[in-house]
């Protein structure tokens, strides 16, 4: 169900720095990272994890809440989860599409929903 959950956090230098050395003793590490230009809003982000980025945090202020995305099984689904979740309440946060910069295949929706979380549903199988 879970494909990854980031979480905000208040100085990005330390955190990475924190998560880069708490989770070494467990076999993960620092996996990815999306610089301010490729975010577009002039955040930063680092992933960690084995192989695929699990556990992300960013230095965003534009929601001071969790982010979790949820597996779907294809592009199908990740536009009815958008669809869906806009007729429930949510507010949109990125409809359904391409996100090159995390990997060629990496097709998500993002929401708000009704407490701030944003909420996405993500597939990485190519069409």
């Amino acid at each position: 169900m879970l494909d990854h959950v980031g979480i905000p956090v208040s100085d990005f230098a330390r955190s990475k720095a924190f998560y880069t050395a708490v989770f070494a003793p467990l076999g993960y590490g620092l996996v990815m990272e999306v610089t301010p230009e490729m975010t577009g809003d002039g955040s930063s982000a680092a992933g960690f994890g084995k192989g695929k980025p699990d556990f992300w945090i960013s230095s965003s202020d534009r929601h001071a809440r969790t982010h979790v995305a949820i597996l779907a099984a294809d592009r199908a689904a990740v536009r009815k989860f958008h669809e869906t979740a806009l007729a429930a309440g949510a507010t949109d946060n990125g409809p359904p599409g391409l996100r090159p910069h995390y990997h060629e295949n990496y097709y998500g929706a993002f929401v708000i929903d009704p407490d701030g979380h944003n909420i996405e549903a993500v597939c990485h199988a190519p069409e």
